[in-house]
């Protein structure tokens, strides 16, 4: 039982990429696979697909990586856990590492990178930080 699912698969990706793995393998959930697709969206992964097996379906990332080698992926971080949640409004998103970083937000209109969410106008859970 894993009491925390998000903190699992931000584990697996920063474990994959210090072992500079092709991809990674996560159990699939809807909130997992909408955060890949921000992450895909932000540049930080190729790309994502879902994988039906029995008795899991898997969520695979295609991880990326700099021309020679060098990760995309330096730091990620849990912000928001279950025990304390951190919510964010839009005046309090402020750049992460001067905009070469992301912050992954939960909102109302599903899960979107900071910068998506400040045109929309809307704040929301802050999930995790990527850089």
């Amino acid at each position: 039982m894993n009491t925390d699912p998000i903190a699992d698969m931000l584990t697996r990706i920063r474990n994959a990429v210090r072992i500079e793995k092709p991809f990674v393998d996560i159990p699939l959930s809807i909130e997992k696979r909408n955060i890949a697709d921000v992450l895909k969206r932000e540049g930080f992964i190729w790309d994502w697909e879902s994988i039906e097996e029995k008795p899991k379906s898997v969520l695979r990332l295609h991880l990326k990586y700099g021309p020679n080698g060098e990760t995309i992926v330096n730091n990620i971080r849990r912000i928001s856990k279950p025990g304390c949640r951190v919510y964010a409004s839009t005046s309090n998103l402020k750049p992460v590492l001067n905009g070469l970083g992301v912050r992954v937000l939960s909102t109302n209109r599903g899960v979107l990178s900071d910068r998506e969410a400040k045109i929309k106008n809307i704040g929301g859970e802050v999930i995790c930080t990527i850089w």
